[in-house]
């Protein structure tokens, strides 16, 4: 029989550390619109031309910057539920956005997935702190999804066939969406079944997006019944190539054959079963498929160039296998948010397990007849009408079926707005038990109309700010306080209405007793409105403000502070802050790197050099970084350092 059960599993793990306590006013990146090809713009199918740079994301708010980590591993003890029956045994990681850590097809004991030997965050979430491997659940906008490293609701819910199944839930607040990930192993199953919903309970249409992605070894072949893909890489430009051989002749359904990291979303044709599969020499590997609902698929690779083989070797630890990940999506492209519409829900069956084909066909070079292996062992392994009849008994018996006890807890914040909004959202409870303390000043608000006064000890940072409509009327009705202000221009800003935003900061200002929170948010708005001088002034203003407050907020505001002044040509000032800094902050590889900066602009060349000479290491280093090969390359003509290398596009 089935079993779910608690377990534990012990990692070399760096700590998370504490969310940046400043209000996430901007991307992390660029993320903008994509170039498209003019030759390629006709043929974009009507939703896809229609969807794509839809409704993107102007800031992170309501979330906070998850960046507290550094790159210090010691062996951790996680918490994990296992899914198991005689073939497959399944590890899910709750408290990490419900990872599947690993996949294991007990009869040959092969992992099915690319299992990362260390927990190691990164900067590759919309919001910072991410780590590589399994199979991870991505819900808002294009990106890691804010929750990659947040804890989820887990509990045991009857399944379809009558045995157990593992629901995950939360509310992702990027797009204010509640959604579900039901897991299950039908008894003698190989296949991992895994029901999502997403439900939109607003009066409003919403942007929505999903990709499942899967990490795997990165020395197989990907297949997937396309002759055609979409093509983006870090020149953020989108184009048609040709599968498998792209025009410049590279076969990229070998991870190993490209040279630099790329996505390939691939044009699967209306009515094709959708399907992805990676598979090794001898034919054997992973295969994901689905209802016909999870219409894209796509393959990340991250190629043989020193940007990519640094990131490999960042994401993990040296002398570890790579992996390359085959991705399920709602949409064709990641680059699409389409519209799910008021009171309306989106839902899918996806499935993944062990597949064997014949290697002769899988490796030929007979693209048509390659994946025609593949998908005729796909028939046979779990034919379509398997998947689609396990779908419709999922929604018609278990979808809404109530949890049991919780095996893991997430955040407050669905309760939250339950309770604001008299939801009713049958099989994922958010009860007012979960409300902890960031909730209470906004559970305040919706009860009394106003927000706690603070009292006369002002917090360490402000509580973050819920940024819906609703919450924005609600501020504008309260009682015109300065935290009220600052919370109210968050709101503003986030809704895209700046000057409004700004006019609220700049009242809240007069009577302010914490100044520092205003201050910032002003500077943002200068540097962001192309005022880099006034930001300086604003930034260096803040810093001497909440000097000798809360030691995580000194550190935050004294990186951007210092950075602003730097781009404003100010680095005496900037030395100033930098200075002032707690030793233990100044060791950090970042404060290490705006060392250096503020040493070249000091035209102390050579002490500059020395910083890169004695190694720093910028642990919240962003997808894509570019800022240490262009430093360098200002201070010497000499090579860049493998160490520094993280560029991932062509020069």
């Amino acid at each position: 029989m089935t079993t779910v059960r608690r377990a534990v599993l012990t990692l070399p793990a760096a700590p998370l550390g504490p969310d940046n306590p400043l209000p996430a006013l901007r991307l992390l990146g660029g993320a903008g619109t994509p170039a498209v090809d003019g030759r390629d713009r006709s043929a974009l199918p009507r939703d896809m031309a229609r969807q794509l740079g839809h409704a993107p994301l102007r800031t992170l708010l309501p979330v906070r910057i998850r960046d507290g980590y550094g790159r210090e591993r010691t062996p951790t003890a996680l918490d994990t539920i296992v899914i198991e029956n005689d073939l497959l045994r399944v590890t899910v990681l709750p408290g990490l956005g419900g990872r599947v850590h690993s996949l294991l097809h007990k009869p040959t004991g092969r992992e099915l997935l690319y299992r990362n030997p260390v927990l190691q965050p990164a900067a590759f979430a919309l919001n910072g702190a991410w780590f590589s491997g399994g199979i991870e659940w991505n819900i808002g906008a294009r990106g890691h999804t804010t929750l990659a490293c947040a804890p989820l609701h887990a509990a045991v819910v009857p399944a379809p066939d009558g045995g157990e199944m593992l629901r995950l839930w939360e509310w992702e607040r990027l797009r204010d969406l509640p959604f579900q990930v039901d897991l299950w192993l039908p008894d003698g199953a190989e296949h991992l079944r895994v029901g999502v919903r997403i439900r939109n309970p607003h009066e409003r249409a919403v942007p929505c997006s999903w990709w499942s992605n899967a990490a795997v070894p990165e020395d197989r072949r990907v297949l997937v019944p396309a002759d055609t893909a979409w093509h983006f890489g870090y020149a953020h430009a989108l184009r048609r190539v040709t599968v498998p051989r792209t025009e410049d002749g590279a076969d990229t359904t070998y991870p190993l054959r490209g040279t630099h990291a790329a996505d390939y979303f691939y044009a699967l044709p209306d009515g094709q079963r959708r399907w992805i599969a990676a598979l090794d020499d001898a034919g054997h590997g992973l295969v994901q498929t689905s209802t016909d609902g999870l219409l894209g698929r796509k393959l990340f690779l991250w190629g043989t160039g020193r940007g990519g083989r640094r990131w490999q070797e960042w994401l993990s630890e040296p002398g570890s296998p790579g992996y390359a990940e085959i991705q399920a999506g709602l949409a064709r492209t990641q680059l699409e948010h389409p519209e799910l519409e008021a009171g309306a829900e989106v839902s899918w069956l996806e499935t993944y397990g062990p597949l064997a084909a014949d290697p002769a066909a899988v490796h030929g070079t007979d693209w048509a007849a390659a994946r025609a292996g593949v998908e005729d062992a796909l028939g046979r392994a779990l034919p379509r009408a398997e998947v689609d009849t396990a779908y419709e008994r999922w929604r018609a018996v278990a979808a809404d079926a109530a949890p049991g006890p919780r095996l893991a807890t997430g955040s407050g914040w669905g309760a939250l707005e339950v309770l604001r909004g008299r939801h009713d959202l049958p099989g994922t409870p958010f009860e007012e038990s979960l409300l902890g303390e960031e909730q209470r000043p906004w559970l305040h608000l919706l009860r009394t109309g106003a927000l706690p006064d603070p009292g006369p000890e002002p917090s360490a940072a402000p509580a973050q700010t819920p940024v819906s409509d609703a919450w924005r009327d609600m501020l504008e009705t309260a009682p015109a306080d300065p935290v009220t202000e600052y919370h109210l221009g968050v709101a503003q800003w986030a809704a895209g209405d700046q000057a409004q935003a700004v006019r609220s900061w700049e009242r809240g200002l007069k009577n302010a007793a914490e100044r520092w929170p205003l201050l910032y948010c002003l500077a943002v708005a200068d540097r962001e409105g192309g005022h880099p001088e006034r930001a300086a002034e604003r930034y260096a203003e803040a810093c001497e403000e909440q000097y000798g407050g809360d030691p995580h907020v000194t550190a935050a505001l004294g990186r951007e502070a210092v950075t602003a002044l730097l781009d404003a040509g100010r680095p005496a000032e900037a030395r100033t802050v930098l200075s002032r800094l707690p030793d233990e902050v100044r060791s950090r590889g970042a404060f290490r790197y705006l060392e250096a900066r503020l040493l070249l602009a000091e035209d102390r060349r050579a002490e500059a050099r020395a910083v890169f000479d004695a190694g720093f290491e910028v642990a919240d280093l962003r997808e894509g970084a570019e800022e240490l090969g262009e430093l360098w390359s200002r201070i010497t003509d000499e090579p860049l350092p493998d160490a520094y290398e993280f560029r991932m596009r062509p020069s």
